[in-house]
């Protein structure tokens, strides 16, 4: 089963993406802070990266750097959320490592279909 690491710190949208992922076949582990995502890379291989831009301790951004920045994490996928939908935000995501860049609201079934997407270009089957 494919692990996916999901950082929001809303907690209803955060139970709504381990919800939705999950019925998808994917195993999701999910936290509210960028620390803690950077946490679950060290200690657990995911295959995919799911950040809220705003995040509580630091950006979505910083921590998709971080982990471009890591041997074990450089070519993970990662997607960031965000209710930001300026071309310069989106620019920022890219210029970080982003994979994707999806904002928000978001049809559950769009997101779901975009991970698939990355998991296959990145050599991963889906987690089902």
């Amino acid at each position: 089963m494919k692990r996916i690491v999901v950082a929001e710190d809303d907690p209803d949208l955060r139970d709504l993406l381990v919800f939705k992922l999950g019925q998808a076949g994917y195993e999701v582990t999910a936290v509210a802070t960028g620390q803690e995502a950077l946490d679950q890379a060290e200690t657990a291989a995911a295959q995919l990266f799911l950040l809220d831009v705003t995040l509580p301790d630091m950006t979505g951004l910083q921590v998709c750097s971080a982990l471009r920045a890591a041997e074990a994490t450089r070519d993970t996928p990662v997607v960031l959320l965000t209710g930001r939908t300026q071309q310069s935000d989106i620019d920022a995501g890219r210029s970080s490592g982003a994979s994707d860049y999806i904002f928000k609201p978001f049809s559950p079934r769009d997101l779901v279909g975009r991970i698939e997407t990355l998991l296959a270009a990145a050599g991963e089957s889906p987690g089902r």
